[in-house]
């Protein structure tokens, strides 16, 4: 369904990415969709896919440069050694850019590795016009939530075993505190419950998140 692509990034570098269209075409709005630690897979293009069927441009950004993996260790390897700063001012920004030329909105949704790309995405993409996090956020020092512009929605899993929920209680605090334009949800499931390739698939969950998603998306997007 969908293409690779190349688009620059704000330093001029080239960066490649999974282009997929609505049948509508170039001109609609757009979202950016971010990575597990997996890399760019079949599953994440599938998200994107998802997306153009309900009327978006999609590009999933290639952050780790062509290296895919269902190996857990080599996953951790791979997102220890991403520069998320460069991954969320670079990569991230130059496809919000790209999907921009055409005058219309850009959103990002990011699971896992992904969602803390997301919230990074919020506080340093100025151009972004929502966020969309699912089960994943930076460490607290990373950024200054407070300074979101963009509204936000962040989607938490109560048994989240890599992404601890009073860490996420603690974000959810400081956007508080921000007076951000937030929404949060929480579920019963276990981290990655969207992924339906994964151990710890819930579709229960991932049908209300990815409802409210579209929701979010079509409200401030389109």
């Amino acid at each position: 369904m969908g293409e690779m692509i190349t688009f620059k990034r704000p330093d001029s570098k080239d960066c490649s990415g999974y282009y997929t269209r609505p049948a509508a075409g170039d001109d609609a709005p757009a979202v950016v969709v971010v990575q597990e630690w997996w890399g760019l897979n079949d599953q994440i293009k599938g998200v994107a896919d998802r997306l153009a069927d309900l009327g978006y441009r999609a590009v999933v950004p290639d952050l780790y440069r062509g290296k895919v993996t269902v190996d857990m260790a080599e996953a951790n390897h791979l997102m220890t050694n991403l520069n998320f700063g460069d991954a969320a001012g670079q990569d991230i920004r130059g496809a919000v850019q790209y999907l921009k030329k055409g005058g219309r909105k850009v959103g990002v949704v990011g699971y896992c590795m992904g969602g803390a790309l997301a919230v990074l995405s919020a506080v340093f993409v100025k151009e972004l016009d929502a966020a969309s996090s699912w089960y994943g956020f930076p460490p607290e020092g990373a950024a200054d939530v407070k300074t979101i512009s963009a509204p936000i929605q962040l989607h938490f899993a109560e048994q989240d075993q890599f992404f601890a929920p009073d860490q996420a209680r603690a974000l959810e605090a400081r956007l508080k505190e921000g007076k951000v334009n937030y929404e949060v949800y929480w579920y019963n499931a276990n981290h990655a419950f969207g992924n339906e390739k994964g151990p710890y698939y819930n579709p229960e969950a991932a049908n209300l998140a990815w409802r409210r998603t579209t929701e979010f998306f079509a409200k401030h997007l389109k």
